[in-house]
């Protein structure tokens, strides 16, 4: 009998022990698993502030329309869903300002003093980028870290206003373009039902991120046909393309 319970306590403390070396090895997995998912999975949401430098171009490619090129400023709001795997989907709202110039030629009327007259065209457009970016993140060291991205984007045309200079236009020439219908006044290319508010793209970019700091720049390749004129020119077609070289400040 004695040795029957001498014999069920070393089960028993043999028990204990594994109990004990078990429930450590099941806390140090349950950490290790911790560990992994706050990797993978950050905070759910992350918030950027954006500025950057753009230039965008409007081009016919047939001659149909004039051709556009700008440059200027944006500044906007983004928001990161972030996914495991350092991957996110990324949204937000941009305000874009670009301010851009084109002339228009015009062979001149006046055969005694024989030369080139020509509108110039001052364009400014203000348009609101909302993007829907699939992110990368790849660590390299410490903090830093490379960014890809690419996704559609939408683009809305708020307003694009055409302030004509006729400085360089004599005028004989500019009474006879005013007779066909060429404008001459300062417009807005939108409200004129030239021009489709909305423009479809796609982007495509990379750079460098530290800590909660990131540089990166990319283009957008136009979708969609933006010209209404199609009635009056059946060829015409315009399409917006861009580049962008952008910091963003993530404040969460």
């Amino acid at each position: 009998m004695k040795r029957i319970l001498i014999i069920s306590g070393l089960i028993l403390a043999c028990a204990g022990l594994y109990a004990q070396e078990a429930k450590d090895n099941i806390n140090f997995l349950l950490d290790e698993d911790k560990k992994s998912f706050e990797r993978y999975y950050p905070e759910l949401l992350s918030y950027r502030l954006e500025v950057g430098f753009i230039q965008d171009w409007q081009n016919s490619k047939n001659n149909t329309i004039r051709d556009l090129y700008s440059h200027g400023a944006n500044i906007g709001f983004t928001l990161d869903v972030n996914l495991p795997y350092n991957m996110s989907v990324q949204t937000g709202v941009v305000y874009s300002l670009g301010i851009g110039r084109t002339d228009q030629h015009f062979s001149t009327l006046n055969t005694e003093n024989p030369q080139v007259d020509f509108l110039r065209h001052d364009i400014i457009t203000h348009q609101l980028l909302i993007p829907i970016r699939y992110t990368y993140t790849q660590p390299v060291w410490k903090r830093l870290a490379l960014y890809f991205y690419t996704g559609p984007e939408l683009a809305i045309g708020l307003a694009q206003q055409d302030n004509i200079n006729l400085d360089n236009m004599s005028e004989q020439t500019r009474q006879w373009v005013e007779d066909r219908g060429v404008r001459t006044a300062s417009y807005d290319r939108y409200k004129a039902d030239e021009l489709r508010r909305f423009a479809i793209r796609w982007g495509l970019g990379g750079g460098i991120q530290w800590d909660t700091y990131r540089l990166y720049s990319g283009y957008s390749f136009g979708l969609n046909n933006l010209s209404k004129q199609q009635a009056q020119i059946p060829e015409s077609h315009l399409w917006q393309w861009g580049w962008h070289v952008t910091f963003a400040w993530q404040f969460h």
